[in-house]
């Protein structure tokens, strides 16, 4: 089990170590964001914006502006809410290279409780133009992923995360930027999830192989520009989608996937996700339990989707 947020903040170090083009931007939050590691090997390519969000990412916009690439990091709530403005009409609008990496996601957040569990960040990124989104599914691959989002220019809302997480990959796996991958393979339904979704949806198509129903899983960890491809392949070959993730119903990975099913090849599709509600405080397992977000989760919800097919 590796903290996304801390490998997160080591990947920066290294990175730094070889490239001089970005800083690093912080709330001071830099120990729940794990930026704290960059703070102590590059003081001087650390800015501390102190709690001020909506001031700090327009001194990104700034900073982009003459060449130097921003990385913006606070918790998922004040960067999707807080700072919307800025994020929009200061960075997004005139298409700078921000990067903007968010920690605290949905009720992975845990015992920060409702104010802090950011339900409804996917949409509200996904729905800004010149926009990219992001949520890799381990360490692994989201240190596959920077050195590609630090070389592509424009501006980019990652979400890292706050618990320990399983490793879904090993260090030698090959990633594809844009592109899903598949976990698993099969051919009755397929399911597609995105962050700490991810390594529940396989043991999810473990289980359900022992019943024998074989589901292929793909991880969705490009939420914006989404795989158009993948997501029409599987709707064809599978006839039937269950999407997850830790987010609002709406507006996520299951309203991205179903507009891309419902134009191109409609099929039943069912959603493990918040049902439009709060989360509370609690241990972020028994908070996935509590909301239905755990394997039995998505095995339940392949198995309704599948009589709808």
């Amino acid at each position: 089990m590796q903290n996304m947020r801390d490998e997160f903040g080591k990947a920066l170090v290294e990175l730094a170590a070889i490239r001089d083009d970005f800083v690093v931007l912080d709330a001071d939050v830099a120990g729940g964001t794990g930026t704290y590691h960059f703070r102590k090997a590059y003081p001087d390519r650390f800015i501390q914006c102190a709690i001020a969000e909506q001031n700090m990412f327009s001194m990104a916009a700034g900073l982009a502006e003459s060449g130097i690439i921003p990385i913006v990091t606070c918790y998922a709530v004040f960067a999707s809410m807080r700072a919307l403005e800025q994020a929009r009409n200061s960075i997004a609008y005139p298409d700078f290279n921000v990067k903007i990496a968010a920690s605290h996601l949905g009720l992975d957040v845990g015992p920060d409780g409702a104010t802090h569990q950011a339900l409804e960040d996917i949409s509200i990124y996904r729905a800004i133009p010149n926009m990219t989104v992001v949520s890799p599914a381990d360490p692994i691959e989201m240190r596959a992923m920077l050195p590609h989002l630090l070389d592509s220019h424009g501006p980019l809302y990652m979400r890292t995360g706050r618990s320990p997480l399983p490793n879904v990959f090993d260090s030698n796996t090959v990633f594809e930027p844009g592109k899903a991958q598949v976990l698993v393979e099969g051919e009755d339904c397929t399911i597609m999830a995105v962050g700490v979704m991810v390594h529940r949806a396989v043991e999810a198509a473990q289980k359900l192989a022992e019943e024998g129903i074989f589901c292929r899983v793909l991880n969705m960890s490009w939420l914006k520009p989404m795989d158009e491809e993948a997501v029409i392949k599987a709707a064809k070959e599978t006839g039937a989608i269950v999407t997850c993730e830790d987010h609002n119903k709406y507006g996520g990975l299951g309203g991205a996937v179903m507009e891309i099913v419902c134009e191109n090849h409609p099929v039943p599709v069912e959603r493990v996700a918040i049902d439009d509600i709060f989360g509370s405080s609690g241990e972020p397992e028994d908070l996935a339990r509590e909301y239905g977000l755990m394997p039995e989760d998505i095995a339940k919800a392949v198995r309704l989707v599948l009589k709808r097919k």
